[in-house]
């Protein structure tokens, strides 16, 4: 099992828990889509730095998560910088003036967000289509 511990004292609004079950679930599909042979472990966040007692992903993701090495340090690295994100309203990352993530992490999020999104909407998740337009 994988875990980051730090404790502090913030709690998650609904928009961050819903940036937070999406991020987990398009990860997860591209992680089960692409790299369905790797080894996997169960994902566990016990504690995101400024945030204490609020990232069970089982309760974000609707179930548990199971990820490869590679997509779980991409899904802890997403969780961190989308809880640090200063911009009040925060804005789509494509269209943020100021960007959280270093650029090899955010080529990552854009295939992990071109993968899922086109399984989801091809699957019947019409939502999808509309957030990822606009």
């Amino acid at each position: 099992m994988t875990s980051l511990t730090v404790m502090n004292q913030r709690t998650l609004d609904d928009r961050q828990r819903k940036d937070l079950r999406t991020l987990a679930r398009f990860i997860g599909i591209y992680c089960h889509g692409l790299h369905g042979a790797e080894p996997k472990e169960l994902v566990q966040i016990q504690h995101i730095p400024g945030f204490a007692n609020i990232c069970d992903v089982e309760k974000l993701a609707g179930k548990n998560l199971v990820l490869c090495p590679h997509c779980r340090k991409l899904l802890l690295h997403a969780f961190v910088k989308r809880l640090a994100c200063p911009m009040v309203p925060k804005p789509m990352c494509k269209h943020c003036p100021n960007h959280c993530y270093a650029p090899a992490y955010r080529q990552q999020i854009r295939e992990v967000m071109k993968y899922a999104g086109r399984k989801l909407v091809l699957g019947g998740r019409v939502d999808y289509l509309f957030h990822l337009l606009f």
